[in-house]
């Protein structure tokens, strides 16, 4: 799901890394001291997860979590992520410098709103945790789906069908990453709740 360089006109490119930046630091002034363990946790599971890619026609999709890190971080997700995609870019070129905001963008936002739905909707119960997972997993898979979809096909009607089969091939990973923020978040509700916000 990385945009790699390149594919975004420079416009696009420098927009992005305004907007991640602005976003980054928001969040940045949000987060706590006693987070930084939990926050690194998470960012490493993230940078692993991410890792593995299944190549599909001219694109590939891999493992996000980007629901799990937004139920687990809270507003501290983004920079998570954004930490995160730069490892990746300078340890093993995946994406690209010049699309570094924009992955960010594509990745990060949903993780937020992801979090969001998860502390809206979760309960007190194993069951309120595993629904929220569900939904806070398959919503943030989609959304990141969506926007990287929406950001490729600013780059022209060449990229439109790359943009069609990129949307339709995150289809079966959003239903992988609904069942993992599930299961993760309701076994962490059960024998470990003061991970969860």
């Amino acid at each position: 799901m990385h945009i790699s360089d390149g594919v975004l006109r420079p416009e696009v490119s420098v927009a992005a890394y305004v907007a991640a930046a602005a976003v980054t630091g928001l969040c940045m002034r949000r987060m706590r001291t006693e987070e930084m363990p939990k926050v690194a946790v998470v960012t490493s599971a993230f940078f692993v997860a991410s890792l593995v890619h299944i190549p599909l026609g001219p694109t590939s999709v891999h493992l996000l979590l980007i629901g799990l890190v937004g139920a687990l971080l809270g507003s501290a997700a983004f920079p998570s992520i954004t930490l995160g995609l730069i490892l990746q870019t300078l340890l093993f070129g995946y994406g690209g410098i010049t699309a570094l905001g924009a992955n960010s963008l594509m990745m990060g936002l949903p993780a937020l709103v992801a979090g969001w739905i998860y502390r809206g909707l979760r309960g007190r119960d194993w069951g309120g945790h595993m629904a929220a997972g569900f939904m806070a997993g398959a919503l943030g898979t989609t959304l990141a789906a969506v926007f990287l979809a929406l950001l490729l096909m600013t780059s022209g009607e060449d990229f439109y069908g790359v943009a069609r089969v990129a949307l339709l091939a995150h289809l079966p990973v959003i239903g992988i990453e609904a069942l993992i923020t599930a299961f993760v978040v309701s076994f962490l509700g059960k024998v470990k709740p003061e991970l969860l916000p």
